[in-house]
């Protein structure tokens, strides 16, 4: 009587799985069109380097604030229908670029762009979540962080290119009108519900941010252990142009640094995804990734040739798909099925107030001590993180169990 049902939810994981990435790689390629694009033609519009830095500013300030809320409405309204709102507020946002006249106009359009990708990514995040089984949580989030990851790394290439062949303008309309066909895609081939395929039970209590949420030590270690590693990643997102101009690269070498680092890190995550199925304990792997991302972030700080600094964003590259892909995964192994798009929620305000944090405050220090020294705080950093973390979570057994939300 087993042997049937597995026969038959196979091809199902497999192609809800499929749809998710798809769904989850062209949104980010169209949302991610404009990044490159928006503070060039900002600057087009008489916007002066306070207001650039506002524009973006504005983007992760909304993505984090509204990712847990958004989270909660997933788990109460449904997944399906936050996926297609955030879709709808992307698609109008590149419109409402299109028509902009004045800087302001551009940070108050970045605030609704990040309150549709906070609509997105977490949201398509507890989905996968739903339909995978606890054996395949790993590879699940192997795939679907890859795909992400190519979204967010080929967008801005294709953004300039477009921008460079056609204008700023058009470019928006075609990133809008990329993201509204998608909203089509999510509508007649993303199916409603898919957490059957997991046989786990739901609970009917709606999910609310309370003290049961604070007592789930885990999922707090979990969101922490975000926070400082994120804090990491952007230390290097927002200072390697830099210490890398400072040490002679040119704007290529630069950006071949960043693509090094950008495609080792979506690559590892399959590989990582399947290895995080298999390990005894997510924590343990998880920690092992981010003591070693730590090592690497450490030593990125004294490298001096375009040889040495592809190297270590290799390594920083391929640490960072060991450390999120097992994180990913045991999120939603210790959420409850009803807490779960709250618990994603958690894991993205986590993303995105480490990256700020790391932008607003290690430029001081940078100044204060020199990149070497900076550095090396932020892996210090990373390393007091993970073992909090270790010890929020050393009640999770190696076999793996969800603690309620």
């Amino acid at each position: 009587m087993n042997s049937p049902q597995i026969k038959t939810a196979a091809p199902s994981y497999s192609a809800l799985l499929a749809i998710c990435c798809s769904i989850a790689f062209a949104s980010y390629l169209g949302s991610y069109m404009r990044i490159p694009v928006v503070p060039l033609f900002a600057v087009s519009l008489k916007a002066t380097t306070l207001e650039v830095g506002l524009i973006n500013a504005a983007f992760l300030l909304m993505s984090g604030a509204l990712s847990i809320p958004v989270g909660i409405l997933s788990d109460r309204w449904g997944r399906k229908l936050l996926i297609t709102c955030g879709l709808a507020v992307s698609a109008a946002t590149s419109l409402l670029l299109y028509l902009s006249a004045t800087p302001g106009q551009l940070i108050a359009i970045y605030l609704f762009f990040g309150a549709g990708l906070a609509a997105i990514g977490p949201t398509l995040m507890s989905y996968v979540a739903d339909f995978s089984p606890a054996t395949h949580l790993g590879r699940s989030y192997g795939w679907y962080t890859t795909a992400i990851y190519s979204g967010m790394s080929l967008g801005p290439a294709l953004g300039g290119f477009v921008a460079q062949w056609l204008g700023f303008r058009p470019l928006f309309l075609i990133a809008g009108f990329f993201v509204f066909l998608l909203i089509w895609v999510t509508v007649f081939f993303l199916p409603a519900h898919a957490s059957h395929l997991t046989q786990r039970p739901a609970c009917s209590q709606a999910p609310r941010f309370n003290r049961e949420i604070l007592k789930n030590r885990p999922l707090l270690g979990c969101w922490l252990l975000t926070l400082g590693g994120c804090f990491g990643q952007g230390m290097f997102v927002t200072f390697c142009p830099l210490l890398t101009h400072d040490h002679g690269l040119s704007m290529g070498e630069i950006g071949l640094v960043f693509t090094a680092q950008a495609v080792f890190n979506a690559l590892s995550r399959l590989p990582f995804g399947r290895l995080t199925d298999r390990v005894r304990s997510r924590a343990k792997l998880a920690a092992l990734g981010f003591v070693s991302f730590a090592v690497f972030l450490a030593v990125f700080g004294f490298c001096r040739t375009l040889t040495q600094f592809l190297l270590i964003s290799v390594a920083l590259g391929v640490t960072m798909g060991l450390s999120f892909t097992p994180l990913g995964a045991l999120i939603a192994e210790v959420a409850a099925p009803e807490a779960r798009g709250l618990a994603m929620g958690g894991y993205n305000t986590s993303i995105y107030l480490g990256m700020m944090l790391s932008s607003a405050f290690m430029g001081g220090a940078i100044n204060a001590v020199g990149y070497e020294i900076s550095f090396l705080l932020s892996a210090v950093l990373v390393l007091v993180v993970t073992g909090a973390f270790l010890r929020l979570v050393k009640e999770v057994p190696s076999s793996g169990f969800r603690v309620p939300g």
